[in-house]
């Protein structure tokens, strides 16, 4: 059976602009991946990784820097 799981190793993390800046809720977002936006704990850089697909995610950021409730 054929590996589907992305290869996070050649994944370029940085920490989101949306973070708590005090340490608290820091949240990493890969790039690098097309079609795909992996996000983790910056606290947890071994946990798990939440993998959304980059049509989903765009919209939320945009509801996000607006301040609006998502669905």
């Amino acid at each position: 059976m054929a590996n589907t799981e992305p290869d996070f190793g050649a994944a370029r993390w940085r920490k989101s602009s949306y973070s708590n800046g005090s340490g608290g809720l820091c949240l990493e977002v890969a790039d690098g991946l097309p079609g795909l936006v992996p996000v983790r704990d910056s606290k947890l850089p071994t946990g798990p990784t939440l993998v959304f697909p980059a049509t989903a995610w765009a919209p939320f950021i945009a509801a996000v820097a607006k301040d609006e409730p998502t669905t």
